[in-house]
């Protein structure tokens, strides 16, 4: 049995490597795309162009306005010397944020009166929308906090000192600190890339062992792996090592370049890591496998790779909270795959967390990986009856 397998994985990799093009797939693919999604995914919203219209010019309404320039979330573009200018800016999307200062800001606060400020936000990208929105609201409470200060010292200084003496602190009464875990720079690149390892993972193995056996049918050679010894779990076995094979190198270097070229945190223990990584390639060839066991043709096999990958993407927690989604949703996500080994990527990466936590998502994993080889090896059993 040893020797059937043997001389079959032989077979499968010098079929897999001796096309140039199919090289460039399984190493050239994976490092491109980590390329572009560490540089390009990225949901850290900086530098918001602002574009401002001053109409009350005073020192008041400069300060508030540098309060915006000091902030390295905006970036003021324009100063607009009129609506119909300060309209054009956000027209012309030249500028996501546009703030209006009306002529009696300062005489307003000067007064003890509430000032108005105009906040316009464009809302065509509503994640830049949100953000920019709050820390509008952020820098315009910290300076109305200031202003309520300063009246209030103005008011204190006009009582006689036995009066003043008698007062409490003027100092805020709640000094909040905040600080963040796991991600303390809040980089966005932290949370992503990891998830970006997973999927190109599972990218990788379904496409190449989706058309495995379809490739075989459709270059004749399936009528001789037929006629010979081997049985079907052999085959079976013979089309699943090679592609776990290349997986494996193939996640070794993505997340090195993970850790040293963008600088990627990991916390936890490759060991764990990559203990995740063979389980879940385990359920991934087994979808490859199921997929080309159902397919008559290499189009057919892609076709339906594709068709797999989008609901299996959209499903497991990538990019959308999976508790955001309907219940009857959520419960259908208990069937993908790619949801459990998110959970470990990004707890081996981010937490440092060991096997004690993510034990079961590996028995999830481990049960799906099973499940899924077991009926890709009857259905292929059935196909040759």
């Amino acid at each position: 049995m040893r020797d059937r397998i043997l001389t079959l994985l032989k077979k499968e990799f010098i079929q897999l490597f001796r096309d140039p093009r199919m090289r460039m797939v399984v190493f050239g693919m994976p490092l491109v795309q980590l390329m572009i999604f560490g540089y390009v995914v990225n949901t850290d919203v900086k530098n918001v162009r602002m574009a401002v219209l001053d109409m009350d010019r005073s020192a008041r309404s400069r300060t508030l306005i540098s309060r915006f320039e000091g902030s390295t979330y905006f970036k003021l573009i324009a100063m607009a010397g009129s609506t119909k200018e300060l309209e054009d800016f956000m027209l012309k999307e030249e500028a996501d944020l546009a703030l209006y200062i009306p002529p009696d800001f300062s005489s307003k606060i000067d007064a003890n009166l509430a000032a108005q400020v105009q906040s316009i936000i464009n809302g065509s990208i509503s994640n830049l929308a949100g953000v920019a929105a709050a820390y509008t609201n952020v820098i315009v409470e910290k300076y109305s906090a200031d202003v309520g200060q300063e009246r209030l010292k103005r008011v204190v200084a006009t009582l006689p000192a036995e009066a003043r003496s008698s007062l409490p602190s003027l100092q805020a009464g709640v000094d909040l600190r905040v600080r963040a875990w796991y991600n303390a720079d809040l980089e966005s690149r932290n949370y992503f890339l990891p998830g970006v390892l997973a999927l190109m993972i599972m990218v990788l193995s379904l496409l190449l062992t989706s058309m495995a056996i379809v490739k075989e049918k459709e270059v004749g050679t399936m009528e001789q792996l037929v006629v010979t010894p081997l049985r079907p779990s052999e085959i079976m076995l013979g089309k699943t090592i090679p592609f776990a094979l290349v997986g494996t190198v193939v996640t070794v270097i993505i997340t090195a370049i993970a850790m040293f070229w963008f600088e990627i945190p990991v916390r936890g223990s490759l060991l764990v890591l990559f203990l995740g990584v063979v389980l879940f390639l385990g359920s991934s060839l087994g979808i490859g496998l199921f997929v080309s066991t159902i397919s008559s043709t290499m189009q057919q096999a892609v076709m339906s790779t594709i068709f797999v990958m989008q609901p299996v993407m959209m499903l497991s927690g990538f990019a959308f909270p999976i508790e955001d989604m309907p219940v009857p949703v959520q419960i259908l996500t208990y069937l993908n795959p790619l949801r459990y080994f998110l959970v470990i990527v990004r707890g081996v990466f981010q937490r440092g967390v060991g096997l004690e936590l993510l034990w079961p998502q590996y028995l999830a994993l481990l049960v799906i990986s099973i499940g899924i080889l077991t009926a890709s090896t009857l259905r292929f059993h059935k196909r040759l009856d």
